[in-house]
């Protein structure tokens, strides 16, 4: 027990938590010699890869002189905010992660609140402290405000602080000391982290903080061990503090893993204060306990907080449905979209009265909601989603949204426009840093008051923007918003995009697509400036004849069309809109294709 030490990493997205965890694995051995060394080794899955950020919490564990230490890199990004309050479950202390050059950011406030409730002890790391901007003297400042700010003891703020660089795998006790290896990170977590205390002699008891799941055995349990201990094939049972009312299930410890180096280690049996993993309990879940049958006795856990945004996901009923996917059925949607919420505790899936084919699927935020989109896409189903809706929620009698806390760290000379545009959609000034020669600004603004933002930010501050966002509360309904002033460019008949008809159809607007593509009416092709849809015939073809000679005329100059990621697609939605998904394609499209019925539909509205 006085061996081992269980900590989280903890920081804002993009601070470099996992490229630490790197260093760590290879300072602690992890690697044989020879073997092959990946870089941002945690982040197993390729979407994880492609867009340089953790979205499950990963666990591993390194050795150092004789103790093992237990680490668990938790995600940055605010829409996973779930995985990080279970995992600091987990764990008796963490280090706090901040970046040399941005300082403390809105999700570095969050998860270091909630890892001060529990009373967890905390090392700050200031890393990146060989970035040319680095300002490490005023992020010092910065963290230790953020400690006042947050109500930590007088223990809390005297947190040993540590300044490292993740990518050289350095750590030092000064910052004009450069580091030679990460040894004085590893001292410290010995000296300062306690070991866990626990009864081993107690009957056993374990509280689920994670949730695996493989093909070949269902769900895997992972958490620490509370106290007592745990043989292999021992009878368990499981209980949970929010439904006191239901009978404890019994199951039995299948099969029992610890976790070393990068991967798991079956065990026969596990002590108090280790993080196991455990199969054999079929409807496991985040927030149960596994206890000894003859002591049912369940921990207290917080629940998890509700998902403020909602997407519809349903069949594809366009034209071209079925020519791309492998899985199109909604059968087929069903299962998928409740097998996520196996893995996903802050994911709901709902089906909808009346319609056998399409489910409301609620999360976090856009980005969780995005990448549970290109998960599935890259998994061969093909589906339709609708523009993401804020969950309103009724508190004493008052209709009450969503309200995010953001955080725009923007060169001076783009800060006007974007204060502009804050205030146009409902969002609250809060406060001003000058940092350098850029400010640092925050605003509480409606969650829906930043769909569709993220775009034209980028524009207004050319690119040199970054914003940061994190759920803050539910406060009243600010009233409605404008949310897009643009109208789109509508396909008229279903063909093939053709050069003459796309050099006509680019006088009108944006085009998203270019000749060749295959469209049916409906689909939208581009953007108008103006405010109401236009329908543009893009398959038309230049009529020729015997009096025009083929090569007379000027070669028809295309514009290049402006090709849409996911996130750009779900953000430019309007609200008579949807998005088609297959694995090969985006196509924004119509809700009614049919340009007549939508007239009458918009006409029928309004009257």
């Amino acid at each position: 027990m006085q061996n081992l030490r269980n900590i989280a990493i903890i920081a804002h997205v993009d601070h470099g938590k996992t490229t630490l965890v790197d260093q760590m694995l290879k300072q602690g051995g992890v690697y044989r010699e020879h073997q092959e060394i990946v870089e941002r080794v945690m982040d197993s899955n390729d979407l994880e890869r492609e867009r340089g950020i953790t979205i499950l919490a990963k666990n591993t564990a390194v050795h150092y002189k004789d103790a093992k230490i237990n680490i668990v890199d938790t995600p940055g990004h605010a829409d996973f905010g779930g995985e990080v309050e279970r995992i600091l479950k987990m764990v008796n202390g963490v280090i706090l992660l901040v970046d040399a050059a941005e300082g403390p950011m809105p999700q570095t406030r969050f998860v270091l609140s909630r890892a001060l409730e529990l009373g967890h002890r905390v090392i700050v790391a200031i890393n990146k402290v060989d970035r040319p901007d680095q300002r490490v003297q005023e992020v010092i400042e910065e963290c230790l405000e953020l400690l006042m700010d947050l109500d930590a003891t007088d223990e809390q703020l005297d947190s040993p602080m540590l300044f490292c660089s993740g990518r050289n795998g350095t750590a030092s006790y000064s910052p004009e000391v450069p580091g030679t290896d990460l040894r004085p990170l590893f001292d410290t977590i010995l000296e300062y982290i306690p070991a866990p205390e626990a009864d081993e002699t107690a009957p056993f008891q374990m509280l689920v903080s994670s949730i695996d799941y493989n093909e070949f055995v269902g769900r895997i349990a992972i958490g620490r061990i509370e106290r007592g201990s745990i043989r292999l094939n021992q009878e368990i049972a499981v209980c949970n503090f929010h439904t006191p009312d239901m009978p404890a299930k019994k199951a039995k410890a299948v099969s029992l893993y610890q976790f070393e180096g990068l991967g798991r280690e079956s065990v026969t049996e596990a002590a108090a204060g280790n993080i196991i993993a455990m199969s054999g309990i079929g409807e496991v879940t985040i927030g149960d306990t596994i206890c000894a049958p003859d002591a049912v006795e369940p921990i207290e856990f917080v629940k998890i907080s509700a998902p403020t945004l909602e997407m519809t996901f349903s069949v594809n009923d366009s034209p071209f449905a079925g020519r791309e996917g492998k899985f199109v059925t909604s059968r087929q949607l069903r299962e998928r979209l409740f097998r996520e919420m196996q893995k996903d505790v802050s994911l709901r899936v709902s089906e909808i009265e009346n319609s056998t084919d399409a489910f409301n699927v609620a999360g976090r935020g856009e980005m969780s909601l995005s990448i549970l989109i290109e998960t599935m896409r890259r998994e061969g189903y093909e589906f339709q989603v609708s523009p993401p809706r804020v969950l309103y929620q009724t508190i004493d009698g008052q209709r009450c949204e969503p309200v995010e806390r953001v955080v725009i760290d923007v060169p001076q000379e783009s800060m006007g426009s974007v204060m502009e545009k804050m205030g146009a959609r409902k969002g609250d000034f809060v406060s001003m840093t000058p940092v350098g020669n850029r400010m640092k600004l925050e605003f509480l603004i409606p969650s829906r008051g930043l769909f569709g933002y993220r775009n034209e930010f980028l524009t207004d501050t050319k690119g040199e923007g970054i914003m940061a966002s994190v759920f803050d509360s539910y406060a009243p309904y600010r009233g409605e918003l404008n949310r897009r002033s643009s109208g789109s460019l509508v396909a008229f008949e279903t063909g093939e995009s053709v050069a003459y008809g796309l050099f006509n159809a680019q006088e009108r607007g944006a085009l998203f697509i270019g000749p060749g593509v295959p469209v049916y009416a409906g689909m939208i092709v581009g953007l108008s400036p103006k405010s109401e849809d236009i329908s543009v015939n893009v398959c038309k073809r230049k009529q020729l004849t015997n009096m025009r000679a083929a090569g007379s005329d000027e070669a028809l100059r295309l514009v290049p069309p402006r090709i849409l990621s996911l996130e750009q697609c779900l953000e430019l939605l309007a609200d008579d809109e949807l998005l088609e998904v297959t694995p090969s394609n985006l196509r924004l499209r119509k809700r009614i294709l049919d340009h007549s019925q939508r007239m009458k539909a918009l006409h029928g509205g309004k009257s």
